[in-house]
């Protein structure tokens, strides 16, 4: 069974779990076409649009 060497510091377990709480948002973009909020790279939920041109046909409710 694998044992450690020596006692990990508390600077370097504090570090490593630090790291979790640094997380970022994950990125977004406007739709040009409809102005709703998307994912960049992705076509547009909303309007089926992706850089100008219709990808999706979007049924309306």
């Amino acid at each position: 069974m694998a044992v450690p060497k020596a006692k990990t510091s508390k600077a370097r377990r504090d570090t490593r779990r630090s790291a979790v709480s640094k997380l970022d948002m994950p990125a977004m973009s406007v739709c040009t076409q409809c102005g709703a909020i998307k994912a960049p790279h992705k076509v547009c939920k909303k309007c089926g649009y992706y850089k100008g041109v219709a990808v999706l046909k979007v049924e309306e409710d």
